[in-house]
C-alpha cells in the first residue's frame, strides 16, 4: 500500500485550492485539523476501517464523533474520501494542507528548543532575526530539554540548525576524528 503521506497529497492540494479560492481556509483549516486527530484515535481508526458500514455511514459517524459543523462542500470532500477509502489518511491530508497555507501565507511555524525557558524578549529578538533571514513571517512554538546544556535548536519545516552547545561538542568531536 502507497505511503499516507503520498495518498494524501492530491487530496490536501485539492482541499487548500477550494479553500484559498472561496477564502475559507482558516475554516477548512479549523475542521480538517480536528477531524484528522478524530481520525488518529485508535478505537474510531477500527470502526472507520470497518467493511461492514456504508460509506456514508462513516461520515457520519466521523462528524458526529469530531461534533463537526460542516458546509456542504467540507461534506463532500469527506464522501468522496470515504469513497476512496482514504477517511484514515484524514492526519496527512491535515498536516499537508497546513503546510501548503503556511507557503501561501508566507508563514512559517518554527520550534524553538532550548536549555532553559525563554523569555518574551528573547522570543521576539529571534522571531525578528528569522523573518530577516527567511523572509516569511514566523510563528514561534518553544520547548525545554535541559539535556541541551545551552544554546538552542530550531526546526523550520525540513530545515534543523543546531545552535546547541552539545551539538556543537559533537561537530567538534568528528571533525578531532576525522
Amino acid at each position: 500500500m502507497a505511503e499516507t503521506s503520498t495518498v494524501a497529497r492530491p487530496y490536501a492540494k485539492a482541499a487548500f485550492e477550494y479553500a484559498r479560492d472561496h477564502q475559507a481556509l482558516t475554516t477548512w483549516s479549523e475542521w480538517l485539523k480536528v477531524l484528522g486527530q478524530v481520525v488518529a484515535h485508535s478505537e474510531l481508526e477500527k470502526v472507520l476501517s470497518s467493511p461492514k458500514l456504508t460509506d456514508a455511514r462513516k461520515v457520519e459517524l466521523l462528524i458526529e464523533v469530531a461534533d463537526a459543523e460542516l458546509d456542504d462542500a467540507a461534506r463532500r470532500f469527506l464522501e468522496t474520501l470515504a469513497s476512496q477509502d482514504r477517511l484514515l489518511a484524514l492526519p496527512s491530508i491535515a498536516a499537508q494542507f497546513e503546510a501548503l497555507r503556511a507557503d501561501h501565507e508566507q508563514r512559517v511555524d518554527v520550534t524553538v528548543v532550548s536549555a532553559y525557558t525563554l523569555e518574551d524578549k528573547q522570543q521576539k529578538k529571534l522571531a525578528s532575526a528569522l523573518k530577516k533571514r527567511l523572509n516569511r513571517e514566523i510563528s514561534i512554538t518553544t520547548q525545554v530539554d535541559p539535556a541541551l546544556l545551552g544554546g538552542v535548536i530550531l526546526r523550520a519545516g525540513d530545515t534543523v540548525i543546531d545552535g546547541s552547545v552539545r551539538g556543537r561538542l559533537n561537530r567538534l568531536r568528528e571533525s578531532l576524528y576525522a
